[in-house]
């Protein structure tokens, strides 16, 4: 028994503006939650990519965070499309050492959310949609970890560098090793993800793969917060969906 990735799920103190800025980035729909707790869903566009999230909180934003998108470009036009789009929704230009003849541009989202726009040559996000990868600053123990963990391909094993995609392809997810950065007591972005079969059976087989149970307040609720082999943290939901 594995679990299938159900949704990227992003903290925001203004959740309205954040979908909003995504929506238009990604060009998703954005509905709101009929459980009415203020969450707001970017659906996704078809059936390999995974809905994004948008929840409240009232923790603002003060580390750099774990998880990235890279954004794909067609061409050198599309890519400059893509940053003065962005531009212009609020986003902003951001450092984070990059040197100016490097072909990706590093830009934040209205809340401080880094992620970048890839150039249109870029072969490792090749046919992987418009985010070619959520890439993630983390070890070899957690590309592993996630690779059993939702029964994924291992597309990119190199030293301390990982990555995994879909067996239907899609966007990949990526590692790239040590040094890991700073860790805020809670990570703004993280993993929801659905057992296809029994919860507790699949919370005891992520146990054995290096997950570990964890309390951040969430009280009394159906699914069960955890953490990966790097401290980071994710939600395996209750009962099985169809795929």
């Amino acid at each position: 028994m594995t679990s299938r990735l159900e949704a990227l799920v992003l903290d925001a103190n203004d959740p309205a503006r954040l979908a909003a800025f995504w929506g238009s980035v990604l060009e998703r729909n954005v509905v709101e939650s009929p459980d009415d707790d203020g969450v707001l869903t970017l659906t996704a566009p078809d059936d390999v990519s995974f809905p994004i999230d948008i929840e409240p909180t009232r923790h603002p934003k003060r580390l750099r965070n774990r998880m990235h998108f890279d954004l794909t470009s067609s061409s050198s036009d599309d890519q400059q499309a893509t940053v003065e789009r962005v531009l212009s929704l609020g986003g902003r230009h951001f450092d984070v050492g990059q040197l100016p003849t490097e072909p990706h541009v590093v830009l934040a989202d209205p809340e401080g959310n880094e992620f970048c726009v890839l150039g249109p040559d870029n072969r490792f996000t090749a046919g992987c949609g418009r985010i070619g990868a959520l890439s993630c600053d983390g070890s070899r123990a957690a590309g592993e970890f996630w690779q059993a963990a939702l029964d994924w391909l291992m597309v990119w094993d190199e030293g301390d560098e990982t990555a995994i995609q879909s067996p239907h392809g899609g966007t990949k997810i990526s590692w790239g090793g040590p040094p890991l950065m700073e860790k805020p007591p809670k990570n703004r972005w993280h993993l929801d993800i659905r057992p296809y079969g029994d919860q507790a059976a699949e919370v005891e087989r992520l146990e054995q793969l290096g997950a570990a149970r964890t309390d951040i307040g969430q009280g009394r609720v159906s699914w069960v917060v955890m953490r990966d082999p790097d401290g980071n943290e994710f939600c395996v939901l209750s009962g099985a969906r169809p795929a």
